[in-house]
């Protein structure tokens, strides 16, 4: 089944509610439809005590457990202003005098004494998705990646719906050789909910649509032959015109027998034969 309206509405509805954002990356826009309900998350725009939306008004987000100390943040590069990241490798990710400045997320280890870094994430490998596609209020769930096809690392970052205010990150999660896994709590997450009434035509108004087009199309086609190949003007100039004046007649004729079938013949109508009694 082919769903129209909801597509619609949520294209206004997005105009209207976010018509202008300071940080226009199309990856933090997120929307799920669950029923008659549609959740708009945009973790970029700004919302109430919180003009940046999601990104740490910092320049990022850290967490440091036992050897390990990650750097992120979401929707945008990392800026360092403070604290910046020590690595004695960090060539894929600003090298090491802008070191984390070229990345959205990088990772250090204490590898015998020195921290070796590996780019988690970049602005343009992001993908968000709901938590729980049974419980959509949890949130959102932000999974980005390095892109290297020799070393591909990742990092998904799980941010939870709490309108009270921003915790965390505290945890760090390792899931493979080099893919992390973090949270935090934030109002972003929560999603603007829009109440969509109705699923569209279906595949009937799929089909309606295909056949105005095409006959459409056929018009159009048939008046530019017979105006400028054929030398036609005016009205004839339409082609098969007897066939669609004919058109009110036969609609008209068609009803009006339908009619007669399902109402029978009228009071006033004499049939054609009379009863002969013997």
């Amino acid at each position: 089944m082919v769903v129209v309206d909801p597509i619609i509405t949520l294209f206004f509805f997005s105009l209207l509610l976010y018509p202008f954002s300071i940080f226009s990356n199309p990856t933090c826009k997120f929307t799920f439809l669950d029923s008659n309900k549609l959740y708009n998350y945009t973790l970029s725009s700004p919302i109430r005590n919180f003009p940046h939306g999601i990104l740490s008004e910092d320049g990022f987000y850290k967490v440091a457990v036992n050897e390990t100390t990650l750097w992120f943040q979401l929707c945008d590069g990392m800026v360092f202003n403070h604290d910046p990241p020590t690595c004695t490798d960090c060539r894929d990710c600003g090298g090491p005098t802008r070191c984390g400045m070229e990345c959205s997320a990088l990772v250090a280890n204490n590898v015998g004494g020195y921290h070796i870094c590996s780019t988690l994430g970049r602005g343009s490998k992001v993908d968000v998705d709901v938590i729980d596609k049974k419980n959509p209020h949890t949130g959102v769930i932000v999974k980005m990646s390095s892109g290297d096809p020799k070393n591909n690392c990742s990092l998904a970052v799980s941010v939870l719906c709490d309108i009270k205010g921003v915790q965390g990150p505290h945890t760090l999660q390792r899931l493979g050789d080099c893919n992390y896994a973090t949270e935090l709590k934030h109002p972003s997450g929560c999603a603007i909910i829009v109440d969509v009434h109705g699923r569209g035509w279906g595949w009937f108004g799929t089909l309606i649509t295909i056949v105005l087009c095409l006959l459409a199309a056929y018009l159009l086609v048939g008046i530019a032959y017979r105006f400028f190949f054929l030398g036609i003007r005016g009205i004839e100039v339409i082609p098969n015109l007897d066939f669609w004046v004919s058109i009110p007649r036969r609609t008209q004729s068609l009803c009006g027998s339908l009619v007669r079938k399902f109402k029978g013949p009228s009071q006033g109508h004499r049939s054609t034969y009379s009863p002969v009694n013997f």
